[in-house]
């Protein structure tokens, strides 16, 4: 462990295609998913198909309710 690196490239690999997977089914099942884009420093929510919009949480609202769309975002930006 002379680098610092926890786990190795064979387990790093098969999280990221996990995660990919998870996206997948979940648009695939009709269900928006929401994340934040970091390296442009946004919150996004992905339709099924496939629109992406940049969205600002509301805290304390209920959770069917609990965004405000900020406006779109083009299909490469995210």
């Amino acid at each position: 462990m002379e680098t610092g690196e926890i786990f190795s490239d064979e387990f790093d690999a098969a999280v990221k295609s996990a995660c990919v997977r998870a996206r997948e089914e979940t648009l695939k099942a009709g269900v928006p998913i929401f994340y934040r884009d970091a390296a442009a420093g946004i919150d996004v929510m992905e339709q099924t198909d496939g629109r992406k919009f940049q969205i600002r949480f509301v805290a304390g609202a209920p959770r069917e309710s609990n965004y405000e769309v900020v406006g779109e975002i083009g299909r490469t930006a995210a």
